[in-house]
């Protein structure tokens, strides 16, 4: 059933001239004419059927219908304004949730959120982790972080950072019966691999090391683990340098050599184009930039 509606435009110009009692002032506030003012309340009180205002001298006034009308056109008007902040409100604060790889949460983005919620307390940062990409549709994503070639169809899909890999150990490594001064130590360690790639036979053909068993030691899902492992000194990690840049600042980890090989894929952030009209996706999304700007500027 069509609603019986009055020209939403018509009802802007009566409620700013019924407020000042001046078509005058209701013109500069609407940003229009004078004779902009009195078409749109002239066809107002055609499509009604009734007069609203009258002339009084040189001034207006509303006649008893009019004031009726203005008192309920006010308060329709007042309800519009509350439901369109409260709805801008919902976009910019609330739950946003965010799709990543575990590893990344783990050891990239998890560390960095009280920053963010330090400068946005009004935004409740949730992550749904996993290999798959997410639906965003289906399963209420915001925005995710994937690791990849950036080929996302249907998707904006910007690239947060290239990395690197190269191994990591815990400075222990350095000491002992069998300190760790060159790549052909490692035959004397534990070689850390990640299940989802192994990139051990590659860089130790890089590094001319042909006395290693590039097998060796164990395979764990996710690449944080072998991480984790290495900083405890049980073994050497084959690591991206965005997973342990953190570990390498805080003294947890060392790079025991300087041989580093790029790494074929890279971050991306990801989203639907239309979730970026979204204030709090813009934030977030602006806010994952920033701190890569800040890794990058650090020494």
């Amino acid at each position: 059933m069509a609603r019986d509606l009055p020209p939403l435009l018509a009802l802007r110009a009566f409620d700013a001239a019924a407020n000042y009692l001046s078509f005058s002032k209701a013109a500069v506030e609407l940003n229009v004419t004078h004779g902009a003012v009195s078409r749109q309340v002239r066809s107002l009180e055609q499509y009604l059927g009734v007069q609203l205002f009258r002339r009084v001298n040189r001034t207006v006034v509303l006649t008893e219908a009019g004031q009726l009308y203005y008192f309920a056109v006010r308060d329709l008007l007042d309800g519009l304004v509350a439901a369109t902040r409260q709805l801008h409100a919902r976009e910019r604060s609330g739950v946003l949730t965010v799709s990543t790889l575990d590893s990344f949460a783990v050891k990239w983005l998890l560390p960095r959120l009280a920053r963010f919620r330090t400068q946005h307390p009004e935004i409740d940062v949730r992550l749904s982790t996993g290999d798959l990409i997410a639906d965003f549709a289906r399963d209420g994503i915001d925005i995710a972080v994937r690791h990849g070639q950036g080929n996302y169809p249907g998707l904006a899909a910007e690239r947060l950072m290239t990395e690197e890999l190269y191994p990591v150990c815990s400075p222990k490594l350095l000491e002992g019966s069998h300190p760790l001064k060159s790549p052909d130590d490692l035959r004397h360690h534990t070689l850390f691999h990640d299940g989802k790639r192994d990139d051990w036979q590659v860089w130790l053909k890089a590094a001319g090391v042909d006395n290693v068993d590039h097998t060796r030691g164990p395979t764990y899902p996710y690449s944080n683990m072998g991480i984790q492992g290495a900083i405890q000194g049980e073994g050497v990690a084959l690591a991206r340098s965005s997973l342990v840049e953190d570990d390498l600042k805080s003294g947890h980890l060392i790079k025991p050599f300087e041989i580093s090989l790029p790494v074929e894929f890279a971050y991306y952030v990801v989203y639907p184009e239309q979730h970026l009209s979204r204030p709090k996706v813009k934030v977030f999304r602006d806010w994952l930039f920033s701190e890569v700007v800040e890794v990058e500027a650090s020494p």
